[in-house]
Order: structure tokens, then sequence, then C-alpha cells
């Protein structure tokens, strides 16, 4: 059970009597998560979220609080965040930020249907199309992916680590950042960046929310699409990788050309996003990397291996396998 802060219900109905949300009736911790502590909460008047955020700052919440209000207001299937009586969305208990969210209905497919993952794409795209404009706050205190943080995250993990590993991995990552052709006019906006099974309602076999922007950040407008695309073939995966030579073909996009297709019906890219789709991809493998920086050997490991087939492709083959 992921619940790292254990709050009673003493504190929960403190929380609760800053809101006109009704009287508290019972309550209970979810299990599923990994970073924030979430309770679903039963009041006299419905049912809520309350998040209690275990390494978030207040700025980083606002950013959250607002973008989902933002998209709510345009009708987009997310939850809302309720405000207390003092109009603030965002409280403050024992030193760390909490939000209450309304409780979206839904269930969580660990194996949607091809029509429940066109779904998910259209709603992505929609996601994009809603904040290509729009102008977040507080995006200071958000992980804004882009080149110069994954070098920043790299550089931190290494020094943590101290290890010869670390180093030599610090230093291919660096390289390897410096090869991406990223221009400054590629469109740049929302993106969810956390598309887990967990993260995605479904009620009755239909796309009802996408929850948990935790992860949400200001980045290029297709970091999401390149979360869902997978141009390597279906063996080829974290635990076997090693089973391949690298002069072994492992690409295979009759897949990552389906779901690029489903996400132009609602989302038009334009001619930079499509050329530098190779470049935006390359960019969350080396964000992967970050995330499993103690994974393997400096020499070769699974994110190295990708981002070397890649490189032995390159960026027009890449382009021609999905749009040519």
């Amino acid at each position: 059970m992921t619940v790292k802060t254990n709050l009673s219900k003493g504190i929960i109905t403190n929380i609760f009597s800053n809101y006109d949300l009704g009287d508290l009736l019972d309550f209970q911790p979810i299990s599923k998560g990994t970073v924030q502590t979430n309770y679903l909460v039963n009041t006299t008047e419905s049912k809520f979220i309350l998040r209690y955020y275990e390494n978030r700052s207040k700025g980083s919440v606002d950013f959250e609080c607002h973008l989902l209000n933002y998209l709510k207001s345009h009708e987009y299937p997310c939850p809302r965040v309720l405000a207390n009586k003092q109009s603030e969305y965002v409280g403050i208990y024992n030193e760390k930020p909490y939000a209450l969210f309304e409780f979206m209905e839904g269930e969580n497919l660990e194996n949607p249907t091809e029509e429940q993952q066109n779904q998910l794409i259209e709603q992505i795209a929609n996601l994009q199309n809603l904040t290509k404009d729009y102008i977040p706050i507080s995006k200071e205190d958000r992980w804004n992916y882009s080149v110069e943080l994954c070098a920043k995250l790299a550089q931190k993990e290494a020094f943590q680590l101290n290890t010869e590993t670390s180093s030599h991995k610090l230093e291919w990552l660096k390289s390897e950042l410096n090869k991406l052709q990223l221009p400054e006019s590629l469109p740049k906006g929302i993106c969810h960046c956390d598309f887990h099974f967990s993260n995605v309602l479904f009620k009755e076999g239909k796309f009802n929310a996408l929850i948990d922007f935790d992860d949400a950040n200001y980045t290029f407008l297709t970091f999401d699409l390149v979360s869902l695309i997978n141009p390597f073939i279906s063996n080829f995966s974290w635990d076997t990788w090693n089973n391949y030579a690298k002069e072994d073909n492992v690409f295979d996009f009759k897949e990552t050309k389906k779901v690029v297709s489903e996400y132009t019906k609602y989302r038009k890219m334009n001619t930079e996003e499509t050329k530098h789709l190779f470049d935006v991809f390359k960019l969350a493998i080396l964000f992967d990397c970050i995330w499993y920086f103690k994974r393997g050997e400096y020499q070769d490991f699974y994110e190295k291996r990708k981002i070397d087939y890649l490189n032995t492709l390159g960026r027009d083959e890449f382009f021609k396998n999905i749009f040519g």
C-alpha cells in the first residue's frame, strides 16, 4: 500500500473543515500510485480524492491545480480541483501541500482494446490542442522536459552514485544530448508525461478521465506522442535487449504508424514537428536513462542500445518509416 503519510480521522476532518463539502463519513487510503499519498474520502455531499504531496513544492501543486481547472473549464475529461472557503486550491499540512479533487468514476484497464487505445490517443491530441497557447502558472516549479533539464538531472544522478559506471554514463548521455536537433521554434505546451494504465479511467468501456497530472509539464507538444510510440519489435525490451546483436534489425514501425495516424486525425503536426519527432523520441529515451540510471553497465545497456540503433537508422529513415 503506497501511503507514505498516515492521516488520522481528526486530521482529515480538520482539512475538510476548510471546505463546504459536507460532513466526513469515512475515508480509506488508495494503494495505487508510487509517489504521493492519496485518500478516497466520503462526505455527506459526495466522494473526493485527497492528495497529500510528499515531494512537491506549493508552486508545483499550484501548476497542477490551475492546469486541471483550465482543462475542466474547456470540458476536458479530467478531475476538477476544489477550492476551500478562502477560494484557495492548495492547502498546507505539516509543511507539505495538499489538494482536493472531485472523484472520477471509472476503472483501470491493463489491456485496453484497440478502440480504447484510440480513445486515449484522441484525448492526448485534444490535451495538446487545448494547451498549445496556454500560459501555465508556477512553470518554474515543474521539471519541464528539455535538453538542459535532462543534463542537469543526469549530473545529479552521477554525482550521487559516484561510480565509474555513473561517470561514463553521464559522459555518454551528454554526448547524445549534444546530437539532438530541437529548434526553438518547435511548438510547446502541456504534456501529461505519465500514461500508466492506472492514470486512465474507462467507464462502461468508454474513455472517461485522464488523472494524475503530477508529472505534467511544459515541453515539446510531441513529447506525449513519442511516449506512446514504440518503433522497436515487441520482444525487444529492458529484460531481453541483450539477446540481440548490435547489427540485428529490431525495428517494426507498423504500430507506430497507426498511433501517429490516429493522433494526426485530431492534431496536425507542422513540418518541423514531423522532421524532429526523431529527436524528441530520443530525448524521451535519454530521460528514461535517468529514471533507471543504476541499471546496467556503461559499456552497453538498454537505453544506450536503443539510442545506438536509432543513430544507425538516422533521422531521415525514421521519418520515412512513419510518414513516407
